[in-house]
């Protein structure tokens, strides 16, 4: 078994290579005059690879393409550790792609399993064209977390959809749950508070598989502090912080920020390497 990934996916390769003590392959990436990418498999590679690469953005979709088509083994396993366009799952309006299912259509050829880890929707499983896995970082997400010795800890999810998620991280570490209740007070003012738990003196962590924008956390935040919390810090698998999401988050008061490595950030303290190899070793 050998490793290749793309560009965007070089840290969290080389450790999932190092969990399954095995080699990864060198890859050149290189762009023509023109835009077109281009890429070359410099080592042989064994009749089993392991293709990491996340879709973070249209360029990264083609690379990924590309290094599928480059590796002309008898198992090819593609991990896609975060996937763009997962979010367009179906049809919202009339005349729309379903982008999630044209992404995992294009990437599943010439593959024999796919392993995700916590695509959006899991239901974009049925749009691969060989057996796909999902897997959950929950259990990672609470067991750092629990490193960080927060005094009062809850965990709180920025929304009901958000709840299951929260729950498993909190479960992992036997810390209390709940998720963010909006009540809309005017036709322009909404006020958001946890549905259960009094946040008066206590460390809140909100918990959620995407962090983007990071709009709806920092106006919790500040609501949060509104209502006695005495820190709130934010963590989640996929740190996308688009539009200066990262900066707007930190100025909204939000003391941490804390995501994984299916997009390598400064911040990406948790990492999927274990639970990706882990599943590699059961495909």
């Amino acid at each position: 078994m050998k490793v290749v990934c793309t560009e965007q996916s070089q840290i969290l390769a080389v450790r999932i290579a190092d969990e399954l003590g095995v080699q990864v392959a060198d890859t050149r990436f290189a762009r023509f005059p023109d835009g077109e990418l281009y890429l070359q498999v410099l080592d042989p590679l064994d009749d089993e690879t392991v293709i990491v690469g996340s879709v973070t953005d249209n360029d990264a979709f083609i690379q990924l393409m590309l290094l599928v088509d480059a590796c002309e083994t008898t198992t090819n396993t593609l991990v896609i550790p975060y996937l763009g366009y997962a979010r367009q799952d179906k049809k919202f309006k009339d005349g729309e792609p379903v982008s999630a299912r044209v992404a995992a259509r294009a990437l599943s050829r010439g593959v024999t399993d796919v392993i995700t880890v916590n695509i959006h929707e899991r239901d974009i499983a049925r749009y691969f064209d060989c057996p796909a896995h999902d897997l959950s970082l929950a259990q990672e997400v609470g067991e750092h977390l629990k490193t960080k010795g927060f005094e009062n800890p809850l965990i709180l999810a920025p929304d009901a959809g958000a709840a299951e998620f929260a729950a498993e991280v909190a479960a992992a570490v036997g810390w209390q749950t709940d998720y963010l209740k909006k009540t809309r007070l005017s036709g322009e003012e909404v006020r958001m508070e946890p549905k259960t738990f009094d946040v008066a003196g206590r460390e809140v962590v909100i918990v959620d598989d995407i962090i983007a924008t990071g709009g709806t956390l920092a106006t919790a935040t500040k609501m949060l502090y509104e209502q006695g919390a005495a820190a709130v810090h934010a963590a989640c698998v996929h740190g996308v912080f688009t539009g200066g999401a990262y900066v707007h988050l930190r100025s909204a008061g939000v003391k941490s920020v804390i995501c994984s490595d299916t997009i390598e950030r400064a911040c990406s303290e948790v990492s999927a390497a274990r639970c990706i190899a882990a599943a590699l070793r059961k495909c």
